[in-house]
């Protein structure tokens, strides 16, 4: 039986991307290479290429082909899949899916429509609140950089982040109003939409889900992310740089952790989701609501990553979940 062509695709245009550089590193070393023929492709704006060890080989994006020197000569490899591991754009807000559906090729991900809403949270944020199972908090979209802070009707505190990216890229916690307009124009450097939201206290959870080739539907035990170190929310050295401590399982109440899962397990049906996905929530212990924080199509995958966590807590290692979520695409 021939080995399948998998493409690892990492990189992209966005802050996220040596994440997601990480995280394709990590993929790489768990797949069965005496199953499949994986190759790292690293997309970036310069340009697309073939990582062979020390060296650089381009991708033709007509086809999405890649030639490689065998035994038997030149060789043209076309590829059976493709395993999206980019974090943010262009790989996590549909446009690698569309380019992918157009050539014909199965991918690890959500599809094209779920991953351009889900990656917006100015636009995901009403659909969620629609579905009437979880709250969302009182938000205000902008698509220009404002003059003045006349549009501002929210109640400090308030986070500030570009309305689609990830990892916490330019978000901000504004505590004052003089703060707002800078933390404003550091989010527009990032994202062309800007998300003014306001601060939720209570304790932040995550949790991933995944649906396997059988139609199995698997919940993780869902994970407290706890700032430390004088970080007030999960921004972007908390994530990676050790400023947090998470906890899987949570050590929070049963009712509250099986509510979560089943939020997460409607949400990922209702938007349409496949493959790894996450989705993380607030949970205000006063008043015993749950608020939707946002959905990520791509968690990541490094070592620091949450939801190899969570499968590992479920008994599921690394390697067993990437061939599931191969096994996922191809069926």
């Amino acid at each position: 039986m021939d080995k399948k062509n998998i493409a690892l695709v990492m990189g992209g245009f966005s802050g996220e991307h040596d994440i997601s550089i990480a995280s394709g590193n990590q993929v790489y070393g768990q797949l069965d290479h005496h199953k499949y023929n994986v190759y790292k492709i690293v997309v970036e704006r310069e340009g697309w290429y073939w990582v062979d060890g020390e060296e650089h080989h381009p991708v033709d994006r007509g086809n999405f082909t890649i030639q490689a020197i065998t035994q038997s000569g030149n060789q043209t490899i076309h590829f059976d899949l493709a395993f999206i591991i980019i974090h943010g754009n262009p790989g996590e807000n549909g446009v690698m899916q569309g380019y992918f559906d157009m050539l014909g090729i199965k991918y690890t991900t959500c599809g094209f429509y779920t991953s351009s809403l889900t990656f917006h949270k100015g636009f995901c944020n009403p659909v969620v609140k629609s579905f009437g199972i979880v709250k969302v908090a009182n938000s205000i979209l902008l698509n220009e950089e404002p003059k003045n802070t006349s549009f501002f009707n929210l109640t400090l505190p308030v986070f500030v982040k570009p309305a689609a990216g990830g990892s916490s890229v330019a978000t901000t916690k504004v505590k004052t109003i003089e703060q707002l307009l800078p933390a404003i124009r550091e989010a527009f450097t990032e994202d062309h939409a800007v998300l003014v939201e306001e601060c939720i206290v209570g304790r932040e959870f995550d949790c991933g889900v995944f649906r396997k080739a059988d139609g199995e539907k698997l919940v993780f035990p869902i994970t407290e992310i706890i700032p430390k170190g004088g970080h007030e929310f999960f921004d972007y050295e908390a994530k990676y740089q050790g400023f947090s401590n998470e906890v899987t399982p949570a050590e929070v109440d049963e009712r509250i952790s099986k509510h979560i899962q089943e939020v997460s397990s409607k949400l990922y049906d209702f938007l349409g989701c496949k493959g790894i996905v996450r989705f993380d929530f607030i949970h205000d212990m006063k008043a015993d609501e749950l608020y939707f924080l946002e959905v990520n199509t791509i968690p990541g995958q490094s070592a620091e990553s949450i939801v190899p966590k969570q499968a590992k807590a479920m008994g599921i290692s690394p390697a067993e979940l990437y061939e599931m979520s191969i096994q996922a695409a191809f069926a």
